[in-house]
């Protein structure tokens, strides 16, 4: 991986993290001040609101922290590593966690007349959606395993290569 490449993915990574905290510190605040002056017959959403908006930005951060330490492997070449899987494990918990959450959202607007159907229905496909992602997330992890197998069999082959040598 590049330099530049690297630079400009980090660039991202701290604009992202930095609109998360920016979302959590600013806009959660507002939102709940918003909330405070819903009819009687919805109030009772107000808090798992908040609650899903803040751990929904939580599980993001998660991940951008822990691409930037895969990253940081790439660049210095130890991310085919039993290291790495560390931070896999992180993205992959972070994502489902991240679905569940937007679910939750959904069941939590779903009773009363408050929210559309529509827009439950369009929660849930989010839901299925960000599951997606962490399933896909999954499936590279299992390529990361075989070149982290196929890594070490080579260095082994090129041990014995020496002594041979």
């Amino acid at each position: 991986m590049g330099k530049l490449t690297v630079l400009a993915l980090r660039a991202v990574l701290v604009v992202l993290l930095a609109g998360s905290v920016f979302v959590q510190a600013v806009m959660v605040p507002l939102l709940a001040v918003d909330l405070q002056d819903l009819d009687a017959d919805i109030a009772h959403v107000r808090t798992p609101t908040l609650v899903i908006a803040v751990l929904g930005m939580v599980t993001v951060q998660v991940v951008l922290v822990c691409v930037w330490r895969l990253v940081t492997m790439v660049r210095r070449g130890t991310v085919f590593s039993h290291a790495a899987f560390r931070y896999v494990h992180f993205v992959i918990g972070a994502m489902v966690t991240a679905a569940l959450l937007v679910f939750a959202l959904g069941a939590v607007l779903a009773p009363g007349e408050a929210v559309p159907p529509g827009m439950v229905l369009l929660l849930g496909g989010a839901a299925l959606a960000v599951l997606g992602v962490a399933l896909i997330v999954l499936v590279l992890r299992m390529l990361l395993a075989q070149a982290v197998a196929r890594d070490i069999e080579a260095a082994q082959m090129q041990a014995e290569l020496a002594e041979v040598i």
